[in-house]
């Protein structure tokens, strides 16, 4: 049984690493003007934008003057979901 928990949070912890890194290329192509037919484009915006779209609505205060913030509150929040996972596993 121990085992089996150790691979769901590995598991967690790959899908959210790969999530944050995901939220990251998002956030740095939205500084460049890209085609939004783009397949690539198209794919990080459907994985994101959700997310940012609920961190928008319940922390209105996270874009300030025209700057979005949220995807530096996903990533704080992934990474405290992920530490608090692994520490109360003890690994």
């Amino acid at each position: 049984m121990t085992a089996l928990i150790y691979a769901i949070v590995q598991l967690l912890h790959s899908v959210i690493t790969l999530y944050i890194w995901v939220v990251i290329i998002s956030a740095v192509l939205s500084f460049v003007q890209l085609d939004p037919r783009n397949p690539i484009v198209e794919i990080l915006n459907r994985l994101t934008q959700p997310a940012f779209q609920w961190v928008r609505q319940k922390m209105p205060f996270v874009v300030i003057s025209g700057i979005d913030l949220s995807p530096i509150v996903i990533i704080f929040g992934l990474q405290f979901i992920d530490t608090l996972m692994i520490r109360s596993l003890g690994m």
